[in-house]
This record gives structure tokens, sequence and C-alpha cells, in this order.
């Protein structure tokens, strides 16, 4: 659970220019500038092989070379696992190929998901009352995470706690215990009043790959991205 509390630890420290690239030999410049043109998409590397036109036994031994310089670095695409995808070593993989936030190591990291479940419940359960802002703002001030979060983010773990009925989402009527929250704002209140209880669990949401799929919305029937196609949700049927 590297993601949690340490507030440095995640941070990502852009590599120095690297000499390195002075002394590439010709193929190794080719694959090179391939790489780095696709910044922080990456490439496959059957498409390097396409528009390099090198050989397979080339693309091999420049991909090592490559790396053993610390100029490109091989990533996991969550959506191909069985792909060898590379990216120059100066970014970071875009979360269409990490999975975003709810990933680790192309894995769906159902650990930091519920450790946030758990957080949110007892902000929600110490405030009596809270909104989505305040939930957010509760969670950056109290530097649990090495992780920037996004309203979208904490919403989509709200949203999960609401299915899961730990939460129950209301609209403020202004009176009472929401007498300090506009009326008709949307505000959660805890379904247990003692929050949660028991061993930690994983929610329906963490636990279907769907609930927290960056590519939810690209997703249909008949698309590239698919239920049909789809690794995770496959792998979560046979489970």
């Amino acid at each position: 659970m590297s993601r949690l509390q340490g507030p440095s630890s995640h941070k990502r420290k852009q590599p120095e220019p690297n000499s390195a690239s002075g002394s590439l030999t010709e193929h190794e410049r080719i694959l090179y500038h391939v790489i780095k043109s696709k910044q922080n998409m990456g490439i496959w590397t059957r498409d390097m092989k396409w528009e390099t036109k090198l050989p397979d036994y080339v693309v091999v031994k420049s991909l090592k070379s490559l790396q053993a310089k610390k100029l490109i670095k091989e990533v996991v695409n969550v959506q191909n696992k069985g792909r060898k995808h590379y990216i120059a070593a100066e970014f970071e993989p875009s979360k269409e190929i990490t999975g975003g936030t709810w990933y680790a190591g192309g894995n769906l990291d159902t650990e930091f998901i519920n450790f946030l479940q758990k957080h949110c419940v007892k902000i929600i359960y110490e405030q009596k009352v809270a909104t989505l802002e305040g939930i957010l703002d509760t969670i950056r001030r109290s530097r649990a995470f090495n992780v920037e979060f996004t309203p979208q983010q904490i919403e989509e773990i709200v949203n999960a706690l609401v299915l899961d009925n730990e939460i129950t989402e209301v609209e403020s009527n202004g009176m009472g215990e929401f007498d300090s929250i506009p009326v008709g704002t949307v505000c959660y209140m805890c379904t247990n009043k003692g929050g949660r209880k028991g061993e930690p669990k994983i929610g329906a949401m963490a636990s279907i790959p769907c609930g927290v799929c960056p590519q939810i919305s690209l997703c249909t029937p008949d698309g590239i991205i698919s239920p049909q196609t789809c690794v995770h949700f496959t792998k979560w049927l046979d489970f």
C-alpha cells in the first residue's frame, strides 16, 4: 500500500538528461525516436517493428540496450497485459495504459480501493452529514494518501458505497443536521450509525472491474472495448 501515508513517495521525479542518448547505434536511435514520439502512450513492440521496418532480432537487441541505458522502460498495458509495451524514460504512462488511480502494476488495486472506501465512511460518520466537496477536502487535509484525488474519483468511490448500502445519498433540506448545507445539495450519511464494523471487505463495485474501469465510458457491446473482449471482466466471471 505504497500510496498510503508519506506525502512524498508518490511524487514522480523526471529523470535528468541522459548523455547515453548521444552514444546510440543507428538502429537504437531509430527505435528510440519512434518510442519517444509516442510520449506517454508508448508503443507495442509489434508496432515498433512495423514502423521501423527493423528485423526482430535487431529490435530485441536495441530494446535491451536502450533499457540498460535507462532511456526507455517497459510498462504494463492493462488492456493487453501480454504485450510488451515501452515508453521513453522521461514520460509517465497515461491512465489509458496504467488504468489510472485504481490500478497498480496493471492490476485492480482492491486493497487501496477498500482503504479509501473505509476512509470515506469514517469521514461521513464523523461529520454525520457530508457533501462530496467536504469529503474530498477532508481527505486532502488528512495527508493519509500520496495521491491527489479528483472530485470525479471520490464520487466514484462514494457511488460504490451507496450501491453497497454502506452510506445513503440524501438532499439537504437546510434544517437540523443540514443547517450548514444549502437546500438541495446532495449529501451522504452512514447507513450503519456505527460506521463500518467487522473485517474489511471489498465492495461490489470494487470487486467488479467495471466499477472503477477508466475505459467504462468507451465500453459498448459491439465496440473495440466491450464486455466480450475485456480480460478483467472475463476473469471476474470465471472467478
